[in-house]
Order: C-alpha cells, then structure tokens, then sequence
C-alpha cells in the first residue's frame, strides 16, 4: 500500500511491512474509519471470517490450522487507534497523512511525531500471524479496536458474541520482559467554570512555558515530570502578586492521558516590567525544582503584537473571573495522590490534568483520574467535585472504565512463564499497571477469561520522542509464535 520502503530489510520482514503499512494510513482516536476499512479489506482478501461494527471496531477469526482443533481458541488484541503529538514547528496533518518513519539503530520512530508503536505493533503482529501458512495455531479471534486512547470507548462497545475463546493475549505493553495481569480503573473529569468577559486596555503579554519531557498519564505519571499547563497556572498566580493580571486565552493540552509538554497564555497585565521579572523570577525557582527529569523547561513572557479590536474573546475575563479561574487551577489536586501498600513501585491514585481551553463562556480543565482501588476512585473523584462546587464549577465525567482484577490462577500466565522460561533463560515478570488496559472491560463481556498484556520495548509513548526497539520487536513476536503453537496433552 505505501511507496515508502523504510523498514525493508528489517526482521520479521512480515511484522514490519505491515507496520509500514498501517503507519501510511491515519488513525487519531475518533477517525479510525481508514485503517478500520483496510482491516476489513485485509480479511475479505484472505477470506477470513470478519465483523465490523458502528464504531469500527473490528473482528476477524482463522480458524485452528490441522491437528490444533481441540485446542483452546486464543483472542488477540490491541487497538488501532493513536495518540498524535507532534513537536513544534511541524506542519504534519496527523488526521489526513500517515507518519514519516525513520529507522537510527535499532530504533524506529517518526520524523517530529508520534509514533503509533501504541498500538500500531499490535495490528502488525496479528496481521503477520494471520498471514503465516505455516504455522500451527487454534482458532485465532483476534480484536481490534477503536478509541482506546480517549476512554476505551471501542471496548465498551464491541459485542462479544462471536468470540468463543476464554484466554485473551492483549498486545498493548511496552515492556519486553514483563506481562501485566491487572491494572487500574478511570475516568475523565472535566471542570467547567463560567466567566465573564469585559474590554480593560492594558498590555498584552504572551506567556508561554515548553522543553518539557511530558509522557504518558499512566505509566510516567511517577516520574515527577512538570506538567506544563499547571506551571502556567503557578507562574501567573505568582505574578498576579507583583501586578494586576487577566487572562484573555489559554492553550494547553491535547489529551486528558498525556502529561502536557507545552502551556501557552494570553494576558493583559497592568505593569509589564513587573510581570516579566516575576516570570522569569518563577522560571529560575522552576528550573531548579525540575532539573533533573526536565533540564529544558523554559518560560518566557513577551509583548503581544497587534491590539486587537474589543469584543467576543479578545476581551479578557473580570479581575474576578480571573482570580477564580487561578485559585481553582492552583487548588485542584494532580499527580501521584497514594502508591500501592501491596506492589512495590505501582502508583494506586492518581490524576493527570492534560487539557485546558477558556472560550467566549467558560473556563475548562479536564484529567484522566486513575485507581487500581474503587473507593479511593470514587473519593478522588468526589474530592474534585468539593472543590470545583467551591468555586462555582460542574465537573462533567465521561469515558469511565473498570479496573482489571488480579486473578489468581492462570493458565495463560503458568504457559507463557515455561515459555518465556526455555526461550530466555530467565522469568517472566508478572506485574500489574497504572495505566488503563481494555482487559477489564472485556474481562466484563466474556465471563471467565483469563487475560495477559504484553508487548516489545517502546519509550517515550505518547510524545514524539516514541521509539520502538526492533530486536525486541522480533524477539517478542518469536514468544507470540511460541505461545499460539503450545499444544496441550
């Protein structure tokens, strides 16, 4: 499908062609249209039985090769969708062109990019093990779906009632070496705060605060990373001190999941010198408090060009409105609010505020709240919501998904430990996850199952600095192989 042969040459030859290929076609969370037809065409090609429903999640099911019929079916899945970040200054459309692969080293990534490896290997994995006349398999269902990065909503909705197999091999880590059997439940609330608007002339200030690392909400948020957008809102409350302040804009964020790297503000401001010397008081103290995980963090204050007319949301909010909107930002809670009593190193409850927008009407902040425990969930959640009734704010939730429970004996985990075991030398560690895995949801569907995560090196997921390891990529597909061909007595 694609002219570009970037990854030619690259083992698993299978494997990367069709990441090649599914890297050409765009997939942001909610226009998953394109690489869900090219799913479908793929099995109608092959003649494999397939479904595709409203929201274009997708199933296709082989059936077990010669001699593996009575073996347990085994589902395969992943998702389809990705998170599109870019870096500044790049022009890319990611909801009308596919990605710019590179390859340095052993490392694939995209040119200024995203890269997708979350979850594009998946696809290219099933769709490999799909192709492959040779080897001995049972009945493969494989599922992929849609809208895993923005709420699971793919997972919510899928129907079930073709799959018949019990044992779920989801390919959505990024950790060669180590399975997830369990992870936390979330949801994403957003706080809406109306405002006022009234013309005030002044000085108008862009303030901008980038060179962050950010990362994902789940898996880095205990990395102690600067979130850009909650910086912006500290430097303003500090120069709001030395003069007086309203803000006429905000820009922040594009998903609820990823840490923000960038924050930008527009402001009226009474004394202009006061205001950049505060601002680059604050940049100094900021620097020096995140040297070590964000040595490039920078914020800077210059003078707006052009006035421009009153009116709409050029004006800037009341001192108030202002006020309000800074006091709540500052007073919410974010990050890492307990680690886990039970697994070493695992955050339990968490909350990452990944976007913010200030319209004609109102002023928005929305997070992706995370707990492997429900009550702390639900008290974190509550907590939000005191505060925001404390300010004059609604919190509105969406897209809440269910925690992955642990389960105690399992045969799809003793099976990949002996395999992991003779193929390596060494064990398979067995972990549960702060990130959201679609396991529980479907874990909700089909009664019984008994559900692994697993999946080769990737880094940096969520920002453009993403890169994934081909050897590990080859090395875990091997493992894939070795676990569809095991054949019990």
């Amino acid at each position: 499908m694609s002219d570009r042969k970037i990854l030619e040459g690259i083992e698993p030859a299978e494997v990367f062609r069709y990441f090649e290929e599914i890297s050409a076609i765009p997939r942001p969370s909610g226009k998953e249209k394109k690489i869900s037809d090219y799913l479908i065409q793929y099995a109608r090609s092959h003649g494999f039985e397939h479904y595709q429903d409203a929201l274009n999640n997708v199933i296709i099911i082989k059936e077990a090769s010669e001699g593996y019929e009575n073996q347990e079916p085994i589902i395969l899945q992943g998702h389809m969708d990705m998170v599109c970040e870019k870096n500044p200054g790049v022009t890319k459309n990611m909801e009308n062109n596919g990605l710019d692969l590179e390859v340095n080293g052993d490392f694939i990534s995209a040119k200024g990019t995203t890269l997708g490896g979350d979850d594009g290997i998946a696809v290219a994995y099933i769709l490999a093990i799909l192709d492959s006349a040779t080897l001995k398999h049972p009945r493969l269902e494989c599922v992929i779906t849609v809208g895993e990065e923005v709420g699971m909503d793919g997972a919510k909705f899928i129907d079930c009632s073709p799959l018949k197999g019990h044992l779920l091999l989801n390919l959505d880590s990024e950790k060669e070496g180590v399975v997830l059997a369990g992870c936390a439940g979330g949801a994403s609330e957003k706080v809406i705060l109306p405002i006022t608007r009234r013309p005030f002339k002044g000085q108008r200030v862009e303030l901008h605060v980038s060179g962050l690392t950010g990362g994902h909400s789940g898996t880095e948020i205990n990395k102690g990373r600067a979130n850009a957008m909650l910086l912006l809102f500290r430097t303003i409350m500090e120069a709001s001190r030395e003069t007086g302040v309203r803000l006429i804009s905000m820009r922040a964020g594009a998903k609820d999941n990823a840490i923000p790297r960038e924050a930008a503000a527009t402001v009226v401001v009474e004394d202009f010198s006061k205001f950049v010397s505060s601002v680059q008081i604050n940049e100094k103290n900021i620097q020096r408090e995140y040297r070590a995980v964000d040595p490039g963090l920078q914020i800077t204050a210059e003078e707006a060009s052009g006035i421009p007319e009153s009116g709409a949301d050029e004006d800037p909010l009341t001192v108030e409105d202002t006020r309000r909107v800074i006091a709540l930002a500052n007073s919410l809670p974010s990050g890492v609010q307990r680690m886990s009593d039970e697994v070493e190193g695992l955050t339990e409850t968490s909350l990452n505020w990944g976007i913010t927008s200030l319209s004609d009407g109102e002023f928005s902040m929305c997070a992706s709240v995370r707990s492997s425990v429900a009550s702390a969930l639900a008290a974190l959640i509550q907590k939000i919501g005191w505060i925001a009734s404390a300010y004059g704010a609604k919190v509105v939730e969406s897209g809440a998904y269910p925690p992955w429970e642990w389960v105690e004996h399992s045969k799809l985990r003793t099976r990949m430990s002996k395999i992991y075991r003779e193929m390596f030398g060494k064990e398979l560690v067995i972990e549960a996850i702060h990130a959201g895995v679609e396991c529980g949801l479907l874990a909700g569907k089909i009664q019984g199952l008994d559900a692994v995560s697993m999946g080769p090196d990737i880094f940096n997921i969520h920002t453009p600095q993403e890169r994934l390891s081909i050897s590990s990529a080859r090395r875990m597909y091997d493992y894939i192989l070795r676990i569809l061909e095991y054949k019990n007595s």
